[in-house]
């Protein structure tokens, strides 16, 4: 009894333990899906344009109003992009040409930011054809591709012709051949995508591309490569890390949280089975010194309360692992987004349960190293007299 009530705590901690590492991991992945839907891990632009001013003599004036920002090409961008496609941990490379305009219809006209995109490459940063909502996923050289929230507030649909206007002079007209939803109303709102030979006649940019789109194998590592990005092309290297701080520390703070449950119910399963073993030591010590006289050895004796300690981690590592199945099962039941799918995807990977009954065997096992040693150090004949 004592046996099926030590299993059933060590089940209960390892439960816990990968019910909330399998959520946490789920959450943490929507989050950052959601964030990361529409822009890149990390994005190539040239330098900020710095204005100086010297003196006749030679020497720096103090103070130098700061120079407007001009839209500028990458110099020499198909070799950059050779370069950092050479990188570790480089995934996608592609190259975008974007700017503000104007898309007008009729006497309704909004400001937007037109990015050009080679289709092919670039949906494999963002995946435009999943979010089409409306019209089919085609960018020719006179189509564009535009937004739910830009469509209602120019009151246009699939095939309708929209105006595009930019500072430089360019006045173009596009067909909409898909309108998107990128899970943002912002950019729903703001962002319209054509081909990147329509955007580099509108915004005056002939062969140049504004910036370069990064995404990596690793996100967590999205920064380091980011500088080392930097170091070898010289390029201003943002990534999703810099550009949004707080949800990376906001993240931080949930892996940290997790990882002090984790250990703090690992603790308590492995004091739990030390404090049985201990009592059972204590109850058995007749058995034990019988034993010790019938000739097993300090070793002998010390191995079956090892292997007891293991064999309640595993079994309850195991026990614990189908109770999380269970309750995860039931969390994508009860959760819902109002349109019936799951709040967000909680994954159960088997090699979270190997890892859990890895450790929580391991603990049992280090559980069970004192009240072994004790029970060895026994003295046969003051067990049996006890």
């Amino acid at each position: 009894m004592q046996t099926a009530f030590t299993i059933v705590g060590a089940a209960i901690g390892v439960a816990v333990i990968v019910f909330m590492s399998a959520l946490l991991t789920g959450m943490q992945a929507n989050i950052i899906r959601r964030s990361l839907l529409s822009q890149a891990h990390i994005v190539l632009q040239p330098a900020e344009q710095v204005a100086r001013e010297l003196r006749p003599d030679g020497s720096e004036v103090a103070r130098v109003q700061k120079r407007d920002q001009r839209l500028l090409s990458i110099d020499q961008w198909l070799k950059v992009i050779q370069q950092v496609r050479t990188i570790p941990g480089v995934r996608v490379v592609t190259p975008t040409a974007d700017g503000p305009a104007f898309v007008a219809r009729a006497d309704a006209n909004r400001s937007v930011s037109v990015i050009g995109i080679e289709p092919e490459d670039y949906v494999r940063i963002v995946p435009l054809p999943d979010k089409i909502v409306l019209g089919t996923w085609r960018l020719a050289g006179t189509d564009i591709l535009i937004g739910t929230e830009l469509a209602k507030d120019l009151g246009v649909t699939v095939g309708d012709k929209v105006r595009v206007l930019t500072p430089q002079g360019a006045n173009l007209v596009l067909t909409i051949t898909g309108i998107f939803d990128l899970g943002s109303k912002g950019v729903n709102e703001r962002t319209v995508f054509v081909q990147m030979r329509t955007a580099q006649d509108v915004l005056a940019l002939p062969g140049g591309a504004t910036s370069i789109d990064v995404t990596v194998d690793d996100i967590w590592q999205a920064e380091d490569v980011a500088q080392a990005i930097t170091a070898r092309v010289g390029l201003e290297a943002d990534s999703w890390i810099r550009t949004n701080n707080q949800l990376f520390i906001a993240l931080n703070a949930q892996t940290i949280s997790n990882t002090v449950l984790r250990i703090s119910v690992g603790i308590s399963v492995a004091l739990g089975i030390a404090s049985v073993l201990v009592v059972s030591v204590i109850q058995k010590s007749r058995e034990i010194g019988i034993l010790r006289a019938m000739g097993a050895s300090r070793r002998q004796v010390m191995n079956v309360f090892l292997i007891q300690g293991a064999v309640v981690g595993l079994v309850g590592s195991f026990a614990g692992s189908a109770l999380a199945a269970l309750f995860l099962h039931l969390w994508q039941l009860m959760l819902r987004n109002p349109d019936g799918t799951p709040l967000f995807v909680v994954g159960f990977e088997p090699n979270l349960v190997a890892w859990s009954a890895a450790v929580a065997t391991l603990t049992g096992l280090a559980a069970a190293v004192t009240p072994a040693r004790r029970a060895a150090r026994l003295d046969p004949v003051e067990a049996i007299r006890a």
